[in-house]
């Protein structure tokens, strides 16, 4: 083909690095950035020897990487250099970690990604994510072939922050959604005798919370566990308390009974006394369902288990609900003994995605 002025260059111009010569060898590696190159063939090379251009598979032939002259060199022989044309008709393969960042760029445009790992007509386009060292990694992978699918999904445009996972609206828009299951908002440990322990932390964030109550222990024998609402950061004293409990009791033969109760100053989460033996306590769950609306009363759902002042075991499950009018958003829940102290307990508050 014909060209106006000058013709394109083409090829993959490379000059190896400098080879020292050993007396009586023929053949040497040659390499470019201490790393083996493959020339397409000898007469892909210009080689110089002692000054003088070298015939391609006269002078010298080449397997691989390795260069072998016509007869051995000697002590005073000098390869002054051996330039890789690469493949003079086309650009040539670049050598094996030969192509930096510098030398990329891939611009998407509104019909085209900017770079596509394709398959190899068996396996499905794979993208590895290597570690520091290049001995593992991690994979993304198309979809099968047989899947037929096609589609995008795009990031966020918010940081990602603790607790939350990726989600999509249909339409393969990310976000970053708070994770399913139970998340841990705070965890309250007793070690030593307190009247009362606040848990808060309690807001709109979620519909349902759980207390979880473990190895609470009493200072006072045969008391019950009580609570009380916590209306905008303000514990609630007056009869709006409402509760019933169910009590299931092992002494000798089954015991169930049940305590009702609308006139209270705190509700009741055990129809029982839990002894103080070192070896008694409590243990159990309080759910709340949707604290932070304010057109009906909060509701409370409560399982406790726990050992009565005869070592016996003890159950007691029940519902609780908070009715001041007018009615004002839960923001916690206070927990005490119906007389005495708590000595010990651990809390932890969860929010339910």
């Amino acid at each position: 083909m014909s060209y106006i002025g000058a013709s394109p260059i083409v090829g993959n111009f490379q000059v190896c690095d400098a080879i020292s010569v050993v007396n009586g060898q023929a053949a040497y590696t040659m390499q470019v950035g201490s790393a083996n190159v493959f020339p397409e063939s000898a007469n892909h090379m210009l080689v110089s020897l002692n000054g003088i251009l070298q015939k391609p598979n006269g002078s010298f032939t080449i397997s691989g990487s390795t260069i072998t002259f016509s007869s051995n060199l000697v002590t005073g022989d000098v390869i002054d250099f051996i330039q890789l044309l690469g493949d003079v008709l086309d650009i040539g393969t670049p050598s094996d970690a030969t192509v930096t960042n510098a030398k990329t760029s891939f611009v998407s445009t509104s019909s085209a990604a900017g770079l596509q790992i394709k398959g190899d007509g068996t396996t499905d386009g794979t993208l590895q994510l290597n570690c520091s060292q290049n001995s593992h990694g991690i994979k993304l992978k198309s979809p099968s072939h047989g899947s037929a699918q096609s589609y995008t999904l795009t990031f966020p445009t918010t940081a990602p922050s603790s607790g939350k996972a990726l989600v999509t609206d249909g339409s393969g828009n990310l976000s970053f959604s708070s994770a399913g299951g139970l998340n841990l908002i705070s965890t309250t440990t007793t070690s030593s005798a307190v009247s009362a322990i606040d848990i808060t932390g309690i807001d709109s964030t979620y519909k349902v919370y759980k207390i979880l109550i473990m190895k609470l222990h009493m200072a006072n024998d045969d008391v019950s566990l009580n609570g009380r609402a916590i209306i905008a950061g303000s514990v609630e004293t007056g009869a709006n308390h409402p509760y019933v409990a169910h009590r299931v009791s092992a002494q000798g033969t089954p015991q169930h009974t049940v305590v009702a109760s609308t006139d209270a100053t705190s509700w009741k989460f055990t129809n029982g006394g839990i002894g103080n033996a070192a070896n008694e306590s409590c243990s159990g769950e309080i759910t709340i369902f949707n604290p932070s609306q304010t057109s009906q009363f909060t509701t409370l759902a409560i399982s406790m288990h726990y050992q009565d002042p005869s070592q016996l075991a003890g159950w007691s499950g029940g519902t609780a609900h908070y009715n001041e009018e007018p009615l004002g958003a839960l923001t916690g829940i206070r927990l005490l003994a119906s007389s005495g102290n708590i000595e010990s307990a651990i809390i932890k508050l969860y929010g339910l995605s």
